[in-house]
């Protein structure tokens, strides 16, 4: 079930992985909206609604976009919010965490299908890690202790993912083996600091915000290097 619009998956990178909060991946994110100050929400799911998490994304969007976040879990800070008001925003932002638990939690609020609804009318949804794992239909996944095959993606977009494929001990090598013995569908490795961006199901273009970082088709008997442009220099530096 491919889904008509933008996604953009980050293997690694963004507010979440910089010393100051500020990255040109995101302000990519920002620049793909079209809008001078995009409706911003962020979805936290994955690291339980990590208040530190929340607050990071807060300060590094800070006067460049109407943020908000979207809660499921309600705690002290963020109270639930209904999945509905993702159709009100600009550019969706999943965070990092736990592809597991984020699918389990997304299915039973209904986050899914207002996703999709969110897409189809224009929003630019985009993830890193588990966010990136989620949107796919299948991935590499470190949910239950070491890292395994996940066969219970999206299926927004085709294949699977494996997101800090060369960043982390182990991802690239099993990633590799799980696609070459069928665990896994063909699918795509993105190092830290690099991004897809696809459109309608279909690649249009990787990035990255460092040099030397790398994206990869995986298949069953071969493995192909997608070229990556180098973004600018993040703004206001």
């Amino acid at each position: 079930m491919t889904v008509a619009g933008t996604i953009v998956t980050l293997g690694g990178g963004g507010f979440s992985m910089s010393d100051d909060g500020r990255s040109s991946i995101d302000d990519l994110l920002l620049d793909l909206s079209g809008r001078e100050t995009p409706k911003l929400c962020f979805i936290p799911t994955a690291s339980g609604d990590s208040v530190d998490y929340c607050r990071r994304f807060e300060a590094a969007f800070e006067g460049r976009a109407e943020t908000s976040v979207l809660s499921l879990f309600g705690n002290s800070v963020y109270d639930y919010s209904d999945p509905r008001t993702l159709l009100e925003h600009d550019v969706i932002y999943v965070g990092g965490g736990s592809t597991a638990n984020l699918l389990a939690i997304w299915r039973l609020h209904g986050v899914p299908e207002m996703l999709q609804r969110a897409a189809a009318a224009g929003a630019i949804l985009a993830g890193i890690s588990a966010g990136m794992n989620c949107w796919f239909e299948a991935s590499s996944t470190d949910s239950f202790g070491s890292l395994a095959p996940l066969d219970d993606g999206l299926a927004f977009l085709p294949g699977s993912a494996c997101p800090h494929h060369h960043d982390e001990p182990g991802r690239q090598a099993l990633y590799r083996d799980w696609v070459a013995s069928g665990a896994l569908p063909a699918g795509h490795g993105a190092d830290d600091y690099t991004a897809i961006v696809w459109r309608d199901g279909e690649i249009v273009e990787a990035v990255g915000e460092r040099s030397g970082r790398r994206v990869v088709r995986v298949e069953r008997d071969a493995e192909h290097e997608i070229p990556v442009r180098r973004l600018p220099a993040v703004r206001g530096t």
